[in-house]
């Protein structure tokens, strides 16, 4: 009986310290989570301000498994997330000059976003402030157009 007690006692000691492990490694993860995922003015429109620390975490860990599980089931059968999907769509000019594309170029828009070309592929410009308008597919992948040139990219939003 003294055995089994003191088996028992191990396995729960190193139950805990596994528990305790995963959420610190879920503090840490690679998820961006929310606070990346919005701007600030949605983070702080949303009431999301006013959490404290460990309700962020909660919503966050929240947040990694309905993206894991429900988002695609619902990103397949909702018929409002289908149509927001078709709609949307981004409008904005670069900051600045713009020289092209050259397989790694990080794109600043006027709006606060940012985006990172996702896709291999070269283009030499020379515009000031183009406007640009970046779309979904089908996939799910964006492609930022530079109005002017008709010429597209791959990318993906970093900010």
């Amino acid at each position: 009986m003294l055995y089994k007690n003191f088996y028992k006692s191990i396995f729960y000691i190193t139950l805990a310290t596994v528990l305790a492990a995963g959420a610190r490694a879920a503090e840490t993860s690679d998820f961006p989570g929310i606070e990346q995922l919005m701007t600030a003015a949605e983070f702080k429109a949303a009431g999301l301000d006013r959490l404290s620390d460990e309700e962020l975490i909660e919503l966050n860990q929240w947040l990694t498994q309905y993206t894991a599980t429900e988002a695609p089931v619902v990103r397949a059968k909702s018929k409002t997330v289908k149509k927001a999907q078709k709609e949307e769509k981004v409008s904005a000019r670069i900051v600045g000059k713009f020289e092209g594309w050259r397989g790694d170029t990080v794109f600043e828009l006027d709006n606060g976003q940012v985006w990172k070309q996702r896709l291999k592929g070269r283009h030499d410009a020379n515009l000031e402030s183009p406007e640009v308008l970046i779309t979904r597919n089908w996939l799910g992948h964006y492609r930022l157009e530079v109005v002017a040139s008709g010429r597209s990219v791959g990318v993906e939003r970093i900010k």
